[in-house]
């Protein structure tokens, strides 16, 4: 009787050791990312020089990054949509992902380069998510860096502020610029006799109209000061602790059960000039259909 006691009381134990073990295991896996302000750095590069505007959609879209792969799939294949036809088509594909992520659609290279590196992409996601005050600041860093440099001035396209904290605005608020630069380039010193006003290449750019407003263009900025994205004129409020519950306002987007979207026109992606000429920063007959 004794040894058959002795026997329950060490699995229990066991039991308790091998469960108390997962949820550790659980719990760590669930810790918010820590990233020191280097690697912040390192994250924010690829789009610390964006316009504001662009920059506040692509912060909330990257904390859904299982999402941006799909989403990237349709830009591509409904580029020949713009303005309202496109509009329409988000609405009427009754598309499963969050408007966060749909607000991105008219920008399929924006999408592309979020997709064709899903380790940076979850990266910036959980930052944002873990560290929002943290990357807010990196992005600044950054542009301050750009500036000091030489290579980040106001021009034809777009407004550059003087402080203390930058901002970056579409001298156009209805054409989006989508900015091309190497990151190793404008965040160093000039090598002599280098072209600075080459770096930056501002050529590119999408025209956003009012139909877009349902998904917070138009209504939409970053508060430097205070570390916060105002989306859809309320703030942005999606942290690590609250991921899986926070569903942010957006009155005029209808949101749809996860599943395969619904498919109302000819598919057509993009040809590789018109994807090279994004990446590049080239202007390209695509970008002023409407």
């Amino acid at each position: 009787m004794n040894r058959s006691k002795g026997m329950k009381t060490a699995a229990i134990a066991l039991v308790v050791c091998i469960a108390f073990g997962f949820g550790s295991q659980i719990a760590r896996a669930q810790a918010p990312p820590s990233f020191p302000p280097e690697e912040l750095d390192r994250i924010v590069s690829r789009i610390a020089l964006y316009p504001d505007p662009l920059i506040a959609q692509i912060l909330t879209a990257s904390t859904y990054s299982d999402q941006i792969p799909d989403a990237a799939k349709w830009a591509d294949e409904h580029h020949e949509l713009t303005g309202d036809a496109l509009a329409k088509a988000i609405s009427d594909d009754q598309l499963p992902w969050d408007p966060s992520v749909q607000a991105l659609l008219p920008f399929p290279s924006v999408l592309e380069l979020m997709s064709s590196d899903m380790m940076w992409t979850s990266e910036l996601g959980n930052a944002v998510l873990a560290q929002r005050d943290g990357v807010m600041d990196a992005i600044q860093r950054m542009r301050q860096k750009a500036r000091d440099f030489g290579y980040l001035r106001s021009g034809g396209q777009i407004i550059v502020s003087g402080g203390p904290y930058i901002t970056i605005m579409p001298a156009n608020p209805a054409f989006i610029i989508v900015p091309a630069y190497d990151p190793l380039i404008v965040f160093a010193a000039p090598r002599p006799g280098f072209f600075i006003g080459g770096a930056i290449r501002f050529g590119f750019g999408v025209s956003i109209g009012l139909a877009f407003r349902p998904w917070g263009w138009g209504s939409s900025s970053i508060v430097w000061g205070g570390h916060l994205l105002i989306i859809n004129n309320v703030r942005w409020d999606r942290t690590w602790v609250n991921r899986t519950t926070y569903v942010h306002p957006y009155p005029g987007v209808r949101r749809f059960e996860a599943g395969h979207p619904m498919e109302h026109h000819a598919l057509q992606g993009r040809s590789e000039r018109e994807r090279e000429g994004a990446r590049a920063g080239r202007k390209s007959e695509e970008e002023h259909r409407r």
